[in-house]
């Protein structure tokens, strides 16, 4: 963190951020759709069992507003605490690769807190198909309005995947930077031109970032779940029945309500319970589509979406973060 500030950091992480989701987010859109439990049923042709590829590629940007949003303090948060958790945790007798598991993970709890309710909005915005004079954005918003808590019941999940992903990238991004740097001729204490270190950063993050991603893509298809039925369940809420009860009923009211509530009852027991734990959705998968093509459904596309993103998400990060330092350090000077 030598060199910058923490509004250095701030800055460069928001513009990493904002430039990926920008470039690579159609294919997570994709790998949305795709692990969605309604691909089949809204993406595939039943007669003849092939990808309806209008339907799978409308739309790919879906969403994008409250990503963008989110991201962009998100982001600085997780730079912020990620360099400074670093720096402090240096001076401890540990091995590197773990201080450096650690500090991801704690400024991957700080991030995911500020994230998850646009993760929550926009991987069910990305699921809208029906066409509509409104944004999917705000249809998916208006299925929470009458209760927006259910914004961060995602939470667990997206911390789940989230944290041994980066537990599993950044030691080895970290490492193989250094290998990179040491290769090309740079010592400990040396820092290549922006340019060739935001290009070094890119190649070791994007690498660590394609096999971490691998790895944790059982636990990214549950997490896509849990998202997707977030938008269910958040219908079901007492608020809603207090509502209903406020005004002054008729004869005929009460008989279309109970009508309704009937269907409705009818159609809740013929659904799966929408908040069901990581481990029994992860059997239902198992049980549908086996460990391979459920579990590790959208793999190969989520490392290749990973690869780009997350090269492109620190390299930008390392190219930002050294250009205002170098700036901060020549005001400092001509000061």
């Amino acid at each position: 963190m030598s060199g910058n500030t923490n509004r250095d950091i701030l800055i460069a992480g928001a513009f990493a951020a904002f430039t990926v989701d920008l470039l690579v987010y159609p294919l997570d859109t994709l790998k949305t759709r795709i692990q969605s439990p309604d691909y089949a049923r809204l993406y595939t042709n039943a007669a003849t069992n092939t990808v309806n590829k209008p339907a799978l590629f409308r739309g790919l940007y879906q969403g994008l507003g409250s990503v963008i949003l989110a991201t962009l303090p998100s982001s600085g948060a997780f730079f912020t605490t990620y360099e400074a958790t670093k720096s402090l945790t240096a001076p401890l007798p540990l091995p590197t690769p773990i201080l450096h598991s650690f500090s991801s993970s704690l400024a991957e709890l700080v991030s995911c807190a500020i994230l998850t309710p646009a993760e929550v909005i926009k991987q069910n915005a990305q699921m809208v198909s029906s066409p509509s004079s409104t944004s999917a954005t705000m249809q998916t918003l208006n299925r929470f309005r009458s209760n927006p808590l259910a914004l961060w019941r995602g939470y667990t999940a997206l911390a789940g995947r989230n944290l041994p992903f980066t537990a599993l990238q950044f030691p080895l991004f970290e490492r193989l930077k250094r290998v990179i740097r040491e290769r090309r001729g740079y010592s400990e204490g040396q820092t290549p031109p922006v340019l060739e270190a935001s290009l070094i950063t890119a190649a070791a993050a994007g690498s660590a970032g394609s096999v971490a991603a691998v790895i944790t893509t059982p636990v990214d298809v549950v997490k896509t779940r849990i998202m997707l039925a977030a938008a269910e369940s958040a219908g079901d809420d007492p608020a809603k029945t207090k509502k209903r009860k406020a005004g002054k009923p008729d004869a005929k009211s009460t008989l279309d309500a109970l009508g309704q509530s009937v269907s409705k009852a009818k159609e809740t027991l013929s659904k799966p319970v929408s908040r069901k734990s990581s481990l029994q959705i992860a059997r239902e998968i198992v049980a549908e589509r086996g460990v391979v093509g459920g579990l590790f459904r959208g793999g190969a596309l989520r490392a290749v979406w990973t690869l780009l993103g997350s090269g492109l998400y620190l390299g930008v990060y390392e190219g930002g973060r050294q250009w205002l330092g170098a700036g901060s350090r020549e005001g400092e000077d001509d000061a």
